[in-house]
């Protein structure tokens, strides 16, 4: 029980990222870039403070080389998140993140030879296809902005090899703690400049999603992940984008169009399939 309600408020918190950043940026409380690089240093400072009073574990790494791979693709992240939901709905938002970071991470895995089962190819295409649906231009139902959905396009690519990336990482919290650090100035870097306008309301809720459902929600997901399954873990995201429907709409007022309905159900079953296939599927392909 106390593991799914820790993993349940985790996945709340990846969620409530989408919201508040819609609420902040549309709003006009704050620009895209204010949040984006107030979010980057909250999460920083959070992250380094857990880091500093855990009793275990690895140190941060600044000056190695996969931090720099770690700190674009989060900060191609930050960036295309904040800038996407100047025009997205927070719902439709979280859907295109989550879809193309998913069916980035399966190309990716094709192509290091990963060969797929023919149930993981056809659930790649059913999400495929419900991508397709939520970013179709035109017809008789609202098209989706096309600037804001190449923007968190951009956010999902730079989600998933910032995921990729940290595979292998020994210590997920001190490298992700270091990844958020070193992201900081690449952030400033490509996000100050005069349009920077900030109310005190854009500021706490820049500072809420860096703080809270950014840093602490990272760490309490590095908390949870050792004690669930891969293929669990995998699933249970598929709950992000229902959530920021249901938050978008609930707590900022949002109309639920029926073609974002389809195209999440395509998503989440699409992936599903994907992600569930049974350990004597794969084994009949080795």
């Amino acid at each position: 029980m106390k593991l799914l309600l820790l993993t349940a408020v985790t996945m709340i918190a990846f969620a409530a990222n989408s919201v508040l950043n819609r609420a902040a940026v549309d709003s006009g409380l704050i620009d895209p870039s204010g949040f984006a690089l107030i979010r980057v240093i909250s999460g920083a400072l959070v992250l380094g403070m857990v880091l500093s009073v855990r009793r275990s574990g690895q140190a941060m790494q600044i000056f190695v080389r996969r931090r720099l791979v770690g700190a674009l693709s989060l900060s191609a992240y930050l960036i295309g998140f904040s800038m996407a939901y100047v025009s997205l709905d927070a719902g439709l938002g979280a859907l295109i993140l989550f879809g193309t970071v998913q069916v980035t991470m399966f190309v990716v895995a094709s192509l290091r030879g990963d060969q797929p089962a023919a149930r993981q190819m056809i659930g790649a295409g059913i999400a495929f296809l419900g991508l397709l649906i939520a970013l179709w231009p035109g017809g008789q139902v609202a098209a989706t902005p096309t600037i804001g959905a190449a923007a968190m396009v951009f956010a999902g690519l730079g989600w998933a090899f910032y995921t990729l990336a940290g595979k292998a990482a020994k210590d997920p919290l001190a490298e992700t703690a270091a990844n958020f650090l070193c992201a900081v100035p690449f952030v400033a870097l490509l996000m100050l400049g005069p349009q920077l306008d900030a109310s005190f309301s854009g500021i706490f809720l820049a500072v809420l999603s860096g703080a809270v459902t950014s840093g602490l929600g990272y760490a309490l997901w590095y908390a949870v992940l050792p004690q669930l399954k891969a293929q669990t873990a995998a699933v249970v995201q598929l709950s992000v984008p229902i959530i920021a429907i249901i938050g978008g709409a609930v707590l900022l007022g949002e109309a639920v169009a029926l073609k974002v309905v389809l195209a999440t159900v395509l998503v989440v079953c699409g992936i599903a399939l994907a992600v569930t296939v049974s350990k004597s599927s794969q084994a009949g392909r080795s």
